[in-house]
């Protein structure tokens, strides 16, 4: 162990070279100054293509751009002499350095010497960034050198080293030391714009999600795969391939590597591949694969399993691949006969289902159940273990077995059965394609309309989760129709999905029917629901900061799953009760529903509890409830529940007041939802860190994580996502102090009309639309909406509510009744909790009492609205909060305004240059630091000081330095 950290970001799209393209949005810069990073990645992440588009980005001064040559690998420091020889080239303003020569004969120093003298040379026009790509087909005395520099860059200047090397191999001991940044593979996302965008969008929907799944975010695979097809093909009227990637395509996309294999090495590895094929986390226990391999070898010792440590790794009795391109490659190169002994070999040392599912994949290709007797029962023994709760598995494990069960089942209506609960499975796992496909196969021969409506049942929820949510409304609708009269529950299921779907699209009456027509009481013998995500239970309005939960379809299928007991019943009965304004019987509803969850129970059952938690604002019992599902959806490995899960706990947080803690839970939701397909999920989990950013004052983040969510709303329909959205960027105008900008903005959400956001949201934007109003100067036309936000608040679910109500009241209100009402908003928000609220009820009293003069009271109460917003990290808020002391003749701490004394000994030495006019690239080079430090120090100036331009700062150094210190 190394102790080091891998940084990761996701790899840019390799796209062609004949046509410019955008360099992709990161969080920050890949290698800061004076830093090296390392990239790697297995074949075909697109390493080449990062660094080109890092040096694209880089603006702060020159770049050496070096690729390693393959033929010079074996002469003595060529790559030292190519990196010399492009960093010695004339520039603007400076003329040609001469290489130095004879480097044949210096030893190490010597060698480093030179290297460092010409890099400090080249940055004499700034900070240099030197990318060097496949550094390790350089000679090894090049290596050397270039990996002691990337140990220590400062030792050549203001130099910034990009190397790239295969991740799929170990580091070459050269590199050792220099910090790892690993590309992780696209998200389907990104790779279904890539292929749009090599493909001008001609490829078909359907065909484009084949691709997507079967490319499993490598770039190079994918386009592979892209080139590979046919014109009739990619728009669909042909059928594709099977399998789309055959082994000519991925053996050519690994090079080499697997060229120099001995027989030996060869079988090894291909019985690893088939050992881990359908393993959850892509490793294998050594000891079965050893015994395996003695048999395959008739009872001899077993061959070692240490073959090229670049391709397999072994470590606490499990193995590994480096790279799941290299063994998707040597599986599918070697010859069907090798594989099925492969896995007759496990199927002798493995127990359980994976023992069967190894049994079931060395059965020959061209085996029928027909007339097979031994096939067919090997499928009913291996379809009745997955779908036995008592075999341990997980999901994707499930789904294999029960796929492979098909596929051996020569019974039409048998292999309709086990293909469905396939892709059942397969949504539990978070492969919402792998269920698409098996559905269609289910539609395609499934004979009775009850299967038939099954299938449309779980396409629907599939939908909820990723797609059109009128399409999957259409959907349920249409298997509800289908199972009406063979399967009542099924059919009640379908319903609420279909209300889910009305839920996401904002269509109050189409969710209101459907919630009207399941009253019937749900049978305990067929499939049943629950509301397809957190977000499909949401009122007209939850709390201050958030909704009461995420989007529709963010629970996954969960339309789709089993249930026993009436939890479902309840939620649905409070669900209608409370869009039929019946608040007290929506309450008794949703209680039970929260009460009757436990921890232990399915996690369907835990994110319906707390969905309920939150419409009735009840923020611990959701905290515990959505805990607790994401700890069962881990255990279970129900990676498509591990989004929604997360979901409510930003929300929760959100509404708690709790922004950094929302965010992060946001930040790891949006991953899994990227990871198991769920696009509609992953828009609010956008919309959940706009939210959280809009209070932490980053715009930046709040314009990029707006546009995600509104880009996947439009696509999808999801109303409620991109109203969250929209209240996202008036939250952000608010916070840095444009009232009018956010009036602007909150108007169409909140008033009456056609334009009014989703019914679930616009409730919550009323506070912040009031506040822009009033201090935008247009009070008179808030009255309304606050008359409907009072209406809400009456209900009780929101403990905030009560409270922000008297503060909208004050807001609008004369002088000689706003003192009292801003007093009992403020004893409200003592029983009610949350920071934010409280500071920013204590911040507009407090601005109220200073502009009529009250300038003791004024401080007192800015000074507590200060405390407040920085506890929640409301970073905009608080610098509002500053300037208002500032006015008010005090500073944040307390002192008087000017005061600079708080600063420290750098903070003030920065101030001073930019009082006398200097820019951040002078001060940088001035104080011997970089001009992101110069620019981090400015930004806690400002903040500290409550200044908002350079001019302002000068101006109150010259004002501090002609006053004589306060004693």
């Amino acid at each position: 162990m190394t102790g080091q950290t891998t940084v990761r970001h996701t790899a840019p799209p390799d796209v062609r070279r004949d046509r410019p393209t955008a360099v992709p949005e990161r969080t920050g810069a890949p290698v800061a100054e004076g830093e090296a990073r390392l990239v790697t990645g297995e074949p075909g992440c697109g390493r080449s293509r990062f660094l080109d588009r890092a040096a694209r980005a880089f603006t702060a001064g020159p770049v050496v751009y070096v690729r390693a040559d393959p033929d010079s690998a074996t002469v003595p420091h060529a790559g030292l002499r190519a990196l010399l020889r492009l960093s010695a080239e004339p520039r603007a303003h400076r003329p040609a350095v001469p290489p130095p020569d004879g480097l044949d004969g210096l030893d190490g120093p010597s060698a480093d010497a030179a290297l460092r003298s010409a890099l400090r040379a080249a940055c004499a026009d700034g900070p240099l960034l030197v990318c060097v790509d496949d550094a390790h087909l350089w000679d090894p005395a090049s290596r050397a050198a270039l990996g002691r520099l990337g140990r220590d860059p400062r030792a050549a200047g203001a130099v910034s080293l990009l190397l790239t090397a295969p991740g799929h191999r170990p580091v070459d001991p050269e590199f050792a030391g220099i910090p790892p940044l690993r590309l992780d593979p696209l998200t389907a996302a990104a790779s279904a714009a890539l292929l749009d965008e090599e493909s001008g969008g001609s490829v078909d929907r359907g065909v484009r999600d084949d691709l997507v799944a079967e490319a499993e975010g490598n770039p190079a695979l994918l386009l592979a795969l892209l080139r590979s097809l046919t014109p009739a093909q990619l728009r669909g009227r042909a059928p594709l391939p099977r399998p789309p990637a055959d082994a000519e395509i991925l053996t050519g996309l690994v090079g080499g590597c697997l060229s120099a294999l001995t027989a030996e090495e060869d079988q090894v590895l291909l019985t690893a591949a088939a050992a881990v094929r359908e393993a959850e986390d892509d490793s294998a226990a050594v000891a079965p694969v050893r015994r395996a391999l003695a048999r395959l070898a008739g009872g001899a010792p077993a061959a070692r399993l240490d073959p090229p440590p670049e391709l397999l790794v072994l470590g606490d009795g499990r193995l590994r691949f480096r790279s799941a391109l290299v063994r998707r490659a040597l599986y599918a190169r070697a010859g069907e006969r090798e594989r099925r002994a492969a896995h007759r070999a496990l199927a002798a040392q493995e127990a359980g289902l994976p023992g069967l599912l190894h049994r079931a994949w060395a059965v020959p290709a061209d085996a029928t159940t027909v007339a097979d007797g031994a096939a067919a029962a090997l499928a009913t023994g291996l379809a009745a273990a997955a779908a036995d709760p008592a075999v341990p598995a997980s999901p994707r494990l499930r789904c294999a077995a029960l796929a492979r069960a098909a596929d051996l089942t020569g019974d039409g209506r048998d292999r309709a059965r086990h293909r469905l609960a396939a892709a059942q499975q397969a949504l539990l796992a978070g492969q919402p394609h792998r269920a698409l496909r098996l559905l269609d196969a289910v539609r395609a021969g499934a004979p009775g309309s009850e299967l038939r409506g099954r299938a449309e049942l779980l396409r629907g929820a599939a939908l909820l989760r990723d797609g059109p949510v009128d399409e999957a409304r259409a959907t349920l609708l249409l298997a509800k129709s289908l199972l009406a009269a063979h399967a009542p529950a099924a059919a009640l299921a379908a319903t609420l999905g279909a209300a889910d779907a009305a839920w996401a699209a904002g269509d109050v009456p189409g969710c209101l029917e459907a919630l009207a027509e399941g009253r019937g009481e749900q049978g305990r013998d067929g499939l049943s629901g629950t509301p397809a995500g957190p977000g499909a239970d949401t009122p007209a309005g939850t709390g201050a900061d958030a909704p009461a939960g995420p989007g529709a379809g963010a629970a996954g299928p969960a339309a789709s799953l089993p249930s026993g007991d009436d939890v479902l019943r309840e939620h649905r009965r409070g669900m209608l009760a409370l869009l039929e304004r019946r608040f007290e019987a929506a309450v008794r509803s949703l209680r039970r529903v929260v009460d009757g969850a436990a921890p232990g129970d399915r996690v369907e059952t835990l994110l319906r509890a707390a969905a309920a938690a939150l419409l009735m604002g009840d923020l611990v019992g959701a905290r515990g409830a959505a805990t607790a599902a994401l700890v069962a959806a881990r255990t279970q490995g129900e990676a498509a529940a591990l989004g929604p899960a997360l979901e409510y706990l930003a929300y929760t947080e959100l509404r708690a007041g709790r922004h950094g803690l929302a965010r992060t839970h946001a930040e790891e939701g949006l991953r899994a939802a990227h990871r198991a397909g769920q696009r509609n999920t992953a828009a609010h989990h956008h919309a959940a860190q706009a939210l959280a950013a809009s209070i932490d004052g980053d715009a930046d983040a709040v314009a990029r994580h707006v546009r995600h969510a509104q880009e996947i709303s439009l696509r999808h329909g999801l109303a409620q996502a991109a109203t969250l959205a929209e209240w996202a960027l008036a939250r952000v105008d608010l916070g840095e102090g444009r009232p009018a900008e956010a009036a602007d903005r909150l108007g169409p959400l909140v008033r009456p009309g056609p334009g009014r956001g989703h019914f679930a949201v616009w409730m919550l934007a009323v506070p912040c639309f009031v506040e822009a109003a009033a201090r935008a100067g247009r009070g008179g036309s808030a009255g309304p909406v606050v008359e409907e936000f009072a209406e809400w608040a009456r209900f009780g679910a929101d403990p905030q509510a009560p409270a922000q109500l008297l503060r909208c009241r004050a807001l609008l209100a004369p002088p000689d009744r706003a003192d009292g009402l801003y007093e009992s908003a403020l004893a409200l928000h003592e029983t009610a909790g949350g920071d934010f609220e409280r500071a920013r009820t204590e911040f507009l009293y407090g601005q109220w009492l200073r502009r009529r003069r009250r300038l003791r009271e004024a401080r007192d109460r800015l000074g507590a609205a200060l405390v407040g917003f920085e506890r929640c990290g409301a970073r905009a808020w608080a610098a509002q909060a500053r300037a208002e002391l500032r006015a008010n003749g005090t500073s944040a701490g307390g002192a008087r305004a000017g005061d600079l004394s708080a600063l420290t000994p750098q903070q003030l030495r920065i101030v001073h240059h930019v009082a006398g006019g200097a820019t951040n690239r002078e001060i940088a080079q001035a104080l011997t630091v970089s001009t992101r430090t110069v620019d981090y120090h400015l930004r806690k100036v400002f903040a500290a000081l409550g200044v908002r331009s350079r001019v302002e700062l000068a101006r109150l150094v010259e004002q501090t330095e002609k006053t004589p210190a306060h004693p």
